[in-house]
């Protein structure tokens, strides 16, 4: 079997219980080396086989994960964060269906999870936003028409901007263009959950001079929007004047 595994947002004790048993079990781990804590293959058993795919390209994954799955050995693909986020093991699942191997997947903490928690915020704050947009910036690889940057930012919602710490400048042009306003609060999160982790607090027309003098230009998320300030309305499922299912309005 193989089991494409979520590793988490970084720290190694924030893997899922199912995914930390599966490494240990594993007598093969393929994983993405160039963002998974490598601290995790610590719960890897003796005798495990251990691939970086940084270096490998899609084939040479695949030509590691078939014959050890037809062999009838454990295989984890350790993908960072949440596999559905970014994960590209749409076109690995694929090729897996192709060659009528079984699979499964185990999710993990999105790293948009991690720097939410960093924050100590709520992306969905009421009469804030009730939308959290995950998206990235156009760069070496485009990203569909009607996904521009300065498109989804017109919404207004709580944003988060993956792979895009390296095009500050592109960027808060692009927020700003959408309708941000300038002292839209942001914020940008380096290495989530890791000992290293880096909160910096700006807003979007202060942005691209804030990782500047940071130094932050890679591994890192940029979150935008409303629900970074103080002003909301509080929760209607616990108010005491609004009835639920399982509890009358008190007054």
């Amino acid at each position: 079997m193989i089991y494409f595994v979520g590793a988490g947002a970084g720290a190694p004790d924030l893997i899922t219980v199912r995914g930390a048993k599966l490494l240990g079990q594993a007598d093969v781990i393929v994983y993405a080396g160039s963002l998974v804590n490598p601290a995790l293959l610590d719960y890897k058993k003796d005798g495990c086989a251990v691939y970086n795919s940084a270096q490998m390209t899609l084939e040479q994954v695949l030509d590691v994960m078939v014959p050890a799955a037809r062999e009838g050995k454990t295989v984890v693909r350790l993908h960072t964060g949440d596999p559905c986020v970014y994960g590209a093991h749409r076109e690995q699942m694929d090729a897996l269906d192709k060659e009528g191997l079984a699979y499964e997947v185990v999710p993990g903490v999105s790293s948009f999870c991690g720097a939410a928690a960093a924050l100590k915020a709520e992306y969905t704050l009421p009469d804030v936003s009730q939308t959290v947009i995950l998206t990235r910036m156009e760069g070496r690889t485009p990203v569909p028409p009607k996904e521009k940057i300065e498109l989804l930012a017109a919404h207004g919602a709580s944003m988060v901007i993956f792979l895009s710490a390296g095009q500050t400048d592109k960027l808060q042009e692009k927020l700003l263009e959408g309708g941000y306003a300038p002292d839209t609060p942001a914020a940008i999160v380096y290495k989530a959950t890791w000992p290293d982790e880096q909160v910096v607090r700006t807003t979007v027309g202060g942005l691209a001079e804030a990782a500047q003098q940071a130094g932050i230009t890679k591994t890192a998320l940029i979150t935008v929007g409303g629900f970074l300030g103080d002003t909301y309305e509080r929760s209607k499922l616990y108010d005491p004047s609004f009835s639920t299912e399982f509890r009358e309005a008190s007054r």
